[in-house]
């Protein structure tokens, strides 16, 4: 696990919200505090669209992909006062998550590596990005963790977000 406070909210608020640096994930959950307190869960409600796009090629995820969402979530937060609290839960689109254990040569299968998580909280000062993994069973080896934390880590600097490990 790793834990990186946000140098720049500016930077960061844009590349949340407004780039594209964040569309490698999936929503979880959002919980945004502003003159109202807003709750959005992303599990995805298959029965919403036509039994014809319930495929799996239709609807590959059981999160909403954040790029489909972050609109909401920005026109939630938008406005002549900084919200007073968020807090999103990500997980790394399942695609993104083999790619980067390939590249590390282990497989997801073999590492029961179920998703791998990013927590964003702002407490109305300060922003922290929290990283995490989640298995399917217990496992001893956390060999996945070390590759995501300093993946995500690289990924971040990458795009030109400035943080500091806290």
């Amino acid at each position: 696990m790793l834990a990186l406070q946000i140098k720049s909210m500016k930077t960061f608020m844009s590349q949340l919200l407004t780039g594209d640096a964040f569309d490698i994930f999936l929503l979880e959950e959002a919980t945004i505090s502003t003159a109202n307190s807003y709750t959005i869960d992303g599990h995805m409600n298959p029965e919403f669209f036509p039994l014809a796009e319930r495929t799996p090629d239709q609807l590959p995820y059981t999160f909403r992909p954040w790029s489909e969402l972050k609109n909401l979530c920005f026109d939630l937060m938008k406005g002549k006062y900084t919200p007073l609290s968020f807090k999103f839960v990500f997980q790394l689109k399942p695609e993104h998550m083999k790619r980067l254990l390939e590249k590390e040569h282990l497989s997801p299968e073999n590492t029961h590596l179920k998703s791998m998580v990013l927590t964003i909280k702002y407490d109305g000062t300060k922003s922290v990005l929290t990283t995490g993994t989640s298995y399917e069973t217990f496992v001893m080896d956390k060999t996945a963790d070390v590759i995501w934390d300093r993946n995500l880590s690289n990924y971040l600097a990458k795009k030109g977000v400035p943080y500091e490990i806290l």
